[in-house]
């Protein structure tokens, strides 16, 4: 919890987040991603000055509970001092002990906020999905609570100005916004307007120019000119290198992932990112490109053929390519 200290912003956590979502895919079916498609309502976690601590605490989390479609949890709520926002025991259940800092004990409407992680963290325990180190786990735990629903209250808990400022979870708010965004693209719902923060619609916004980037790059239709130019240089020269004379990676298939210098040039200067594609031949050698699903993130192989329409095997999203 970053309480009037300096606040990160920018994407420093996306390959992990965006590893977060993929993990998610690979654990739930689909049809219980779909049960999610409806956000925790902001009249069901909101609090009042005037609402007794314990009760409304203890109402709070069982609307994130039920939210999260955990029936038989039971969350004892209280207070203390400490340096992070919150902290919950995983047991067996069904009672989950969860102990708030004492901060919201005057910040009463951001308990919503600190609660929506804290079940995260038993849904994810239910459902045995978890990273390796703590520093993944808990940026799992944030990708989580947002895309299923309750993670606009974490990004609304931000606040900053030139004096002070506060902010819940492991992810910056750029990339709360980005997974907000990706989960408002995949359920049209706009998460915004229940936003009290200006600096969280900021956030979003920001999040929301990344997540579209996912959907606009190629081979996907919906790239832009500079990308499809690119695309179409990195084939020519795959194509070009599927000849007796290029490498071969260890498991004997020609190395043909496009040019060498693509994203560090010879000369030392940084150049461009590595593109999100790849290409490689096939077990008869013809040649395929992989490339993200702008959902899900599990990458997808496709022939080069031209146009094509793909369904992702694993978020069943149907997206339109030009190989």
């Amino acid at each position: 919890m970053a309480n009037g200290g300096p606040v990160e912003h920018g994407f420093p956590h996306l390959e992990t987040v965006r590893a977060a979502i993929t993990a998610l895919y690979k654990r739930l079916p689909y049809d219980t991603v779909q049960m999610f498609s409806a956000s925790v309502a902001p009249a069901g976690v909101a609090f009042c000055d005037t609402d007794d601590l314990y009760l409304g605490a203890q109402r709070v989390a069982r609307e994130i509970v039920g939210h999260f479609r955990l029936p038989d949890a039971r969350l004892i709520v209280g207070f203390r001092e400490m340096t992070h926002a919150a902290n919950v025991e995983l047991t067996a259940g069904p009672e989950y002990f969860v102990e708030l800092n004492d901060r919201f004990r005057t910040h009463r409407g951001d308990i919503g906020a600190a609660l929506a992680h804290e079940v995260a963290h038993v849904y994810l325990h239910r459902i045995d999905l978890a990273f390796p180190t703590t520093a993944e786990n808990e940026i799992l735990t944030d990708t989580v609570t947002a895309y299923l629903g309750a993670g606009w209250l974490r990004l609304d808990a931000f606040r900053e100005d030139g004096v002070s400022s506060q902010k819940l979870g492991y992810l910056t708010p750029e990339e709360f916004g980005y997974v907000l965004a990706k989960r408002a693209l995949l359920f049209h719902e706009d998460p915004s307007a229940w936003f009290t923060s200006p600096q969280a619609y900021t956030a979003y916004a920001k999040g929301m120019a990344r997540a579209r980037r996912d959907e606009q790059q190629p081979p996907l239709t919906a790239a832009g000119w500079a990308g499809r130019r690119r695309y179409a240089h990195d084939r020519r020269k795959a194509t070009e290198g599927r000849d007796t004379s290029a490498p071969r990676s260890p498991s004997g298939r020609r190395q043909t992932s496009g040019p060498r210098d693509a994203s560090v040039p010879q000369n030392g200067t940084v150049g461009p990112p590595a593109p999100p594609y790849s290409f490689d031949p096939d077990s008869a050698g013809h040649l395929r490109v992989s490339f993200p699903c702008p959902t899900c993130r599990q990458r997808i192989r496709v022939p080069v053929r031209g146009r094509v329409r793909v369904r992702c095997g694993l978020c069943r999203t149907v997206l339109e390519c030009d190989t």
